[in-house]
């Protein structure tokens, strides 16, 4: 089973929503790049399995993205700090609207996630998007758990990054 089978599997069809965003993107030239659990696992050693894509794209070209994306079959719900997607498949789609990552795309590196060629955060920003996401203390103790366990597997992988840790964060991720 390939990469992109397996994602295709755990994503109930997911991997062809996810071909579709990045077409429709690349197409029209809009700055873009993943963050979120699909950016660490390019870089972190291993991937782990995550059934949501978490994207953000230049501002100044949202409004254009969207409405290609809803032309190209997805389906568009707002919220205050995102902007949902549902294409065919299970797989969920999050346009972040949080200014704290709107340089991200300009730093995005291109790589192969799970056999699909996409942009993805530089690793620099893929490690400060996920300490930003640890540090809200409004989100539930479950993500900010599996922010923490991102955090040290980006750590693992390249052990610079512990001494730019937040101190609260160096003293619950080991020192490799």
């Amino acid at each position: 089973m390939t990469a992109r089978d397996f994602f295709e599997w755990q994503t109930g069809g997911g991997a062809g929503d996810v071909r579709r965003l990045v077409d429709t993107l690349e197409r029209r030239q809009i700055p873009w790049c993943m963050i979120g659990g699909l950016a660490v696992n390019h870089w972190a050693a291993e991937p782990l399995v995550t059934r949501d894509v978490d994207i953000v794209i230049t501002a100044q070209r949202l409004d254009e993205a969207v409405t290609a994306l809803q032309a190209a079959g997805f389906k568009v719900e707002r919220h205050e700090w995102s902007i949902n997607l549902q294409g065919t498949g299970a797989v969920a789609i999050q346009i972040t609207t949080e200014t704290g990552y709107a340089d991200f795309p300009q730093h995005a590196v291109a790589a192969d996630v799970h056999g699909i060629l996409m942009r993805v955060a530089s690793r620099e920003d893929t490690l400060a998007g996920k300490v930003r996401a640890w540090s809200d203390e409004r989100c539930r103790p479950s993500k900010r758990q599996k922010d923490l366990l991102d955090i040290t597997r980006l750590v693992e992988a390249h052990p610079s990054f512990w001494e730019g840790l937040p101190t609260a964060l160096q003293k619950i991720v080991p020192r490799p």
